[in-house]
């Protein structure tokens, strides 16, 4: 399996994944989701979001257990960031097959689409859809950075868009959802483990800032005379990461555009995206008016209009803990042996959270790199991990 997916929508020259969502990388993925499916003897769905289901057992029925995570990727992305969580869901499931395990729950597959928002700007916007989190307006008007609508490209990729919205008879039909990914970070690495359980999800959000100048000729314009934004801009992302260092907590600057974008140009516009997260919603607000502050000061000085605006925000997650517990009991008898940690990232589980019981696995990262080509896992911590899964879905669907 995972040869199979290994090579669609990588990029030759970085050697990372480019796997947008509603494009041809896309439907590689979805087409490669729906082969595994079948040829499991599994009934496959396709929701009104585009999400993709492979069911064992009645679609229909209730109290069902699902595991799954996401197929798609950030720019240049890495391989196990998705996938891991999608390939060892079926190998889990080949691997109760094996022990000859009954089912007493049905059990779904899922890959959940655009994830990663990489396309539309907007992360988790398939499982947001189902929860309810992202109304259908507001899901109209997202636009990629050709300014292709969110329903047109459903559209062009032969999904009809006018099935979109909230889910709730689906979601009422979950009992628990599991998903399995890689760690995005070194914690497990550093205690020795192959495998832990998520506690948290810190709160999370994407804010853009607007650095409105004037644009003028760099070479006869005097420095007292310009009204320059990649100034306040620059200012601003040392502000984010002083902010974020005497907080405890994280900031980053990770995307730019600029008008005119020209070399002997002084810019009249440098926009910029800013991911922040922090251990809790007290920290985060403070980073958050940190930063701004120090931008609007900055801009002050430079004669340039500064526009913040908040494009997603996720507050924290805690996992339920019945189910998180239940997995400790499953995976380590009174649970000491299996790591319990927090985590930064957000994942569809933590959108999900709001209306399922969900919980999550976390495979070793020996890098900690993640959301580029370096990301990586080895083999046993993989096996590892798909074993440990397979334990807890027979714990829970084969009670």
């Amino acid at each position: 399996m995972w040869a199979e997916l290994l090579p669609v929508g990588r990029s030759s020259a970085s050697g990372g994944y480019r796997r947008y969502a509603w494009t041809a990388a896309d439907a590689d993925c979805r087409a490669w989701f729906k082969d595994q499916a079948l040829a499991r003897g599994l009934t496959y769905e396709l929701d009104r979001n585009g999400n993709q289901w492979a069911w064992l057992g009645d679609p229909l029925g209730t109290d069902a257990v699902v595991t799954g995570s996401h197929l798609d990727s950030v720019p240049d992305g890495g391989a196990f960031d998705g996938p891991l969580g999608v390939v060892s869901s079926f190998a889990a499931l080949d691997e109760l097959r094996g022990r000859g395990a009954e089912f007493t729950r049905p059990l779904a597959i899922s890959n959940f689409g655009d994830e990663e928002g990489a396309r539309f700007g907007l992360a988790c916007v398939g499982s947001r859809l189902a929860a309810g989190q992202l109304t259908v307006d507001k899901a109209r008007l997202l636009r990629d950075g050709d300014g292709v609508a969110l329903p047109d490209a459903m559209e062009q990729a032969g999904y009809d868009p006018a099935t979109i919205g909230p889910d709730p008879q689906r979601l009422a039909r979950i009992g628990a959802f599991v998903e399995l990914h890689v760690e995005q970070g070194r914690a497990l690495d550093l205690s020795g483990d192959p495998v832990g359980i998520a506690s948290a999800i810190w709160p999370h959000g994407r804010w853009r800032y607007d650095f409105h100048g004037e644009a003028n000729h760099a070479g006869t314009t005097r420095l007292v005379d310009r009204r320059d934004p990649m100034l306040t801009y620059a200012e601003t992302v040392i502000a984010a990461r002083r902010e974020a260092e005497l907080a405890g907590a994280v900031a980053t600057f990770g995307k730019i555009s600029v008008e005119p974008n020209g070399v002997n140009a002084i810019p009249s516009l440098v926009r910029g995206w800013l991911d922040s997260r922090a251990a809790d919603q007290a920290t985060l607000d403070t980073v958050i008016a940190g930063i701004e502050r120090a931008a609007r000061e900055r801009g002050e000085r430079d004669g340039v209009d500064v526009r913040v605006t908040r494009e997603s925000f996720t507050p924290v997650v805690e996992f339920e803990h019945a189910l998180r517990d239940e997995l400790r009991k499953i995976l380590g008898g009174d649970g000491t042996g299996v790591p319990v940690l927090g985590t930064g990232a957000g994942h569809d589980a933590g959108i999900l959270s709001a209306s399922v019981p969900t919980a999550m696995l976390f495979v070793r990262n020996p890098t900690g790199v993640s959301h580029s080509p370096a990301e990586t896992a080895g083999e046993d911590d993989c096996l590892a991990g798909v074993t440990a899964l397979a334990d807890v879905l027979e714990g829970l669907a084969c009670r």
